[in-house]
């Protein structure tokens, strides 16, 4: 039996910071995002010729095999290739660890801020629930993906990428202490959708990050913060209340306005957000005639979603042929984490 799977990467409108903790346990986060038609694949098939399990990273042209008869650890460069399939087998098969080949490959290069790192956790575990029928649903996978890359793996991050990719759609989260998430789908028309892409352009910089250092730097910055940064903090998240009632109201040009006091905002919450790059992309961009911009996810690189006038549209995307990174095109999508079997 082979399984195939997808899910797909999403664009961070607003509120992106808010849903980390301990911020989202001591005030209650909100983030607005969008997925868009870039992808994590997976492909899980039978390994039948013998008692190991092969993971290949396509993307990042890495292969680990790892011999069932020894125990699987959590390490490597496929860390969370690892936790994934750990964690299903023994939370789902009772422990029994099954032979298989397991193939991925993203759409983005990790660290691009498009939630890649997330998003490859819930195909994967969209594929398991394909294979082993498994009864969960998604919100059950939405969590299990946050556990395995927060807990399992200890690596540092939000919560919105893990539903993001799960719903799919624009969605409205709020995100609270005890892990308690509720995802609000909102429904958008087609001519506020149309006009959203026709007045983006997302530009990865040509620098990945680590989003988890970088978060940890927000965390700490805003834990030993004056004031200024928790404040900061607490206009990101009111950011994200205003931009999804303007989205409601079709009024794009006026989130690519809220969009410039919501990046000044993200600034101020940490230094590592923004660097001498970005802060050039910024300056030439808004001078080829943008109206705003902001990082996409944790910040410091990655892509960067860029506000214009359609008419403008042509001459942001010139003066951004001075870099070295390249203009990505999508289109907004409605569908979240699906799998099926061929």
């Amino acid at each position: 039996m082979q399984v195939r799977s997808k899910a797909p990467l999403r664009l961070g409108l607003a509120g992106g910071g808010t849903d980390v903790s301990p911020y989202s346990d001591e005030f209650g986060g909100c983030v607005l995002n969008a997925t868009i038609n870039l992808y994590a694949n997976a492909f899980i098939e039978e390994n039948t010729s013998d008692n190991r399990v092969i993971f290949k990273a396509k993307d990042i042209n890495v292969t680990e095999v790892i011999d069932l008869n020894q125990s699987i650890e959590i390490n490597g460069e496929l860390t969370l290739h690892r936790a994934v399939y750990k964690r299903v087998m023994e939370e789902f098969n009772g422990g029994t660890y099954i032979p298989l080949i397991i193939t991925t490959m993203s759409d983005a290069p990790p660290g691009s801020g498009l939630g890649s790192s997330s998003t490859m956790v819930v195909a994967m575990l969209e594929g398991y629930r394909q294979f082993l029928s498994l009864p969960l649903g998604e919100y059950d996978i939405a969590h299990l993906a946050f556990e395995i890359e927060r807990k399992d793996c200890a690596l540092k991050g939000g919560k919105q990428d893990q539903y993001a990719a799960t719903f799919g759609g624009f969605n409205f989260m709020e995100f609270y202490n005890d892990d308690r998430v509720i995802v609000n789908p909102l429904r958008i028309r087609r001519h506020i959708i149309n006009e959203l892409e026709s007045s983006l352009v997302l530009f990865f910089t040509g620098r990945s990050r680590d989003s988890a250092q970088i978060i940890e730097d927000q965390m700490r910055s805003i834990e030993a913060d004056d004031g200024v940064r928790l404040s900061a903090m607490h206009d990101v998240k009111q950011s994200a209340y205003k931009i999804k009632e303007l989205l409601f109201k079709g009024n794009v040009s006026g989130i690519a306005k809220e969009f410039l006091d919501a990046w000044e905002a993200k600034k101020a919450t940490s230094p590592s957000i923004t660097n001498s790059l970005i802060d050039e992309i910024e300056e030439t961009i808004l001078n080829a005639g943008a109206v705003s911009m902001k990082v996409s996810g944790a910040g410091g690189g990655g892509f960067i979603m860029i506000f214009t006038d359609p008419e403008k549209k042509l001459d942001v995307i010139r003066a951004l042929d001075s870099f070295q990174g390249w203009v990505q095109t999508f289109q907004f999508t409605t569908e979240g984490a699906y799998s099926w079997t061929i």
